[in-house]
């Protein structure tokens, strides 16, 4: 695929312009929500690395949106949610959709975590040890006071695997972002957004010991938002002994 180079004034584009983009592919597109979806590179003049996001019928729907709307609306609002709420996010760059005949297109285009690691390569790449148990520890601290920031703020993230948990180390400290927000959503109860998450995270983080997981709740408990206890996240879900 030939890659488009992208102007200066690149934050100007309109829809149309930033559809005629092309990039290499980060995610091949695949058929899912009765649409299909994919991610390509982009490479801005500056030397920026952008993710952009393409969808063609990719539509979620609910009470409010019966016939569907388009995916990348629902994770724009909750990028500017989350923002908002004090967790760190990729950078918005473009969101927008529109109807060609009679289907939806959605881009949705973000900036590159720079420096930033997955927690699957925290863990691969020996992280603990290389930097430290003191850095580590407080890894885990910030995860758990970026979970509960958004939980404070009402927002489940709906899709938390360790892939979508990016850290970065800097003198001053450990940074946590979250990505992919395309299932967030608000929750009336905010220990409904707590039990979801930290069921879904416990099941699907990867190469996090048992005994990380155990550390991470009980800095959640300590950030205050709705005690984690064995009732809320079930009888399958460990919980930290208090």
């Amino acid at each position: 695929m030939q890659v488009s180079e992208l102007p200066e004034e690149y934050t100007h584009l309109s829809f149309s312009q930033w559809w005629q983009q092309q990039g290499e592919w980060v995610e091949e597109p695949n058929e899912r929500r009765d649409g299909i979806s994919g991610v390509q590179y982009l490479r801005t003049p500056d030397g920026k690395t952008l993710y952009s996001k393409r969808q063609c019928g990719h539509l979620s729907r609910s009470l409010r949106y019966p016939l569907g709307r388009p995916t990348v609306v629902r994770e724009h609002r909750a990028l500017e949610a989350y923002r908002a709420a004090g967790v760190r996010v990729p950078k918005l760059v473009f969101a927008g959709s529109r109807k060609e005949a009679g289907v939806w297109q959605g881009l949705l285009i973000t900036e590159e975590l720079k420096d930033f690691v997955s927690l699957d390569q925290w863990y691969a790449e020996d992280a603990p040890v290389q930097h430290g148990n003191a850095t580590h520890q407080h890894m885990l601290r910030e995860l758990a006071k970026t979970l509960g920031l958004a939980h404070m703020a009402g927002w489940q993230h709906g899709c938390l695997y360790s892939k979508h948990v990016f850290i970065r180390v800097r003198s001053q400290g450990v940074e946590i972002a979250l990505l992919d927000l395309e299932k967030a959503r608000r929750r009336r109860r905010k220990h409904a957004a707590v039990r979801h998450d930290l069921k879904q995270f416990y099941r699907h983080r990867g190469p996090m010991p048992e005994a990380d997981w155990f550390k991470l709740v009980e800095y959640y408990q300590q950030v205050g938002v709705v005690e984690p206890s064995q009732r809320l996240l079930g009888t399958k879900t460990p919980v930290a002994p208090r």
